[in-house]
């Protein structure tokens, strides 16, 4: 179909009214202001483009959703091997989520845990794929390891016994190391842990600078739950490793929660209770007393 102005009398196509103006584009054609169709913008001009969106995404999921870190060391092994890439969700403590007994986290170095071990000095390149997220940074003072204890639980190892939490004795043998003891180096405890805090131990207990070994650093090993970056869900590399990182069954065991967090969340409850009885014991007077 041509370009150009229709004759009165002729019926439209497809039942539409096209009057008598230029015909619409071909799909896909866009047409200048002079009518001539304009090219295609070409792949190289494009390019920038692309990756500048590309790179807005990885920063954005880096930022908000998931990260990558790299294991340095054997302290989680054999759940997590040195050198082994996982992901690590950031997504959920947006929306509140707290540390839960037996998941593995990362969090920052709550202060002079890290003292001892020298930071990579990485070149630009790594520096720019960190910031973005394609690469694990190996500037950032972060640790891994796995929560044991939350805020309000009792926490204590005796040499030769197994780690308790709340009085209940956990079967660690799922995730410690082979030929590891659950505290024999260094026992500990027992301890409270204070609300918005963690207490966190390596899998690999004989290998591992835990909370057990910063108990004077003035929180007493304790990790603040503001410096926990987010929950390590899968091992992504290499790929024969590949593995989703579940909380083992032993922290489901009856007894684990204790009693004094269970009163802690219902005090609110009793509080609000208590004081709505008066309320509505007066409203009913009055709406009687009105009747």
């Amino acid at each position: 179909m041509s370009v150009g102005a229709r004759s009165g009398h002729e019926e439209p196509e497809d039942g539409v009214d096209q009057g008598a103006g230029p015909s619409p584009a071909v799909e896909g054609d866009e047409l200048s202001k002079s009518g001539k169709a304009k090219k295609p913008r070409s792949f190289w001009k494009e390019l920038p483009i692309l990756i500048g969106i590309a790179l807005v995404l990885a920063l954005l999921i880096k930022t908000f959703l998931v990260q990558a870190f790299s294991i340095p060391s054997a302290s989680m092994q054999n759940t997590l091997q040195e050198g082994d890439r996982v992901l690590v969700d950031k997504l959920t403590p947006w929306f509140g989520s707290q540390p839960e007994r037996g998941e593995v986290v990362v969090f920052h170095d709550p202060g002079g845990w890290l003292q001892d071990t020298p930071t990579a000095t990485p070149n630009p390149v790594q520096k720019f794929l960190s910031f973005i997220g394609l690469m694990p940074s190996a500037e950032e003072k972060d640790l891994i390891k796995r929560v044991i204890a939350v805020g309000g639980d009792t926490v204590e190892c005796k040499k030769g016994g197994k780690v308790k939490v709340n009085g209940v004795a956990l079967n660690e043998s799922s995730y410690l190391y082979p030929g590891s003891t659950p505290c024999d180096d260094l026992p500990f405890g027992p301890l409270k842990v204070p609300k918005g805090s963690i207490w966190v131990l390596g899998d690999h207990r004989q290998d591992s600078r835990d909370s057990r070994y910063n108990q004077s650093d003035g929180r007493n090993g304790m990790v603040p739950v503001s410096q926990v970056v987010g929950r390590a869900i899968v091992v992504a590399w290499p790929i024969n490793r590949w593995e989703v990182l579940s909380t083992p069954s032993t922290f489901d065991q009856p007894g684990i929660n204790n009693q004094a967090s269970a009163a802690a969340i219902s005090a609110p409850d009793v509080v609000a209770l208590a004081g709505a009885v008066p309320l509505v014991f007066v409203r009913r007077r009055k709406f009687t007393a009105a009747g």
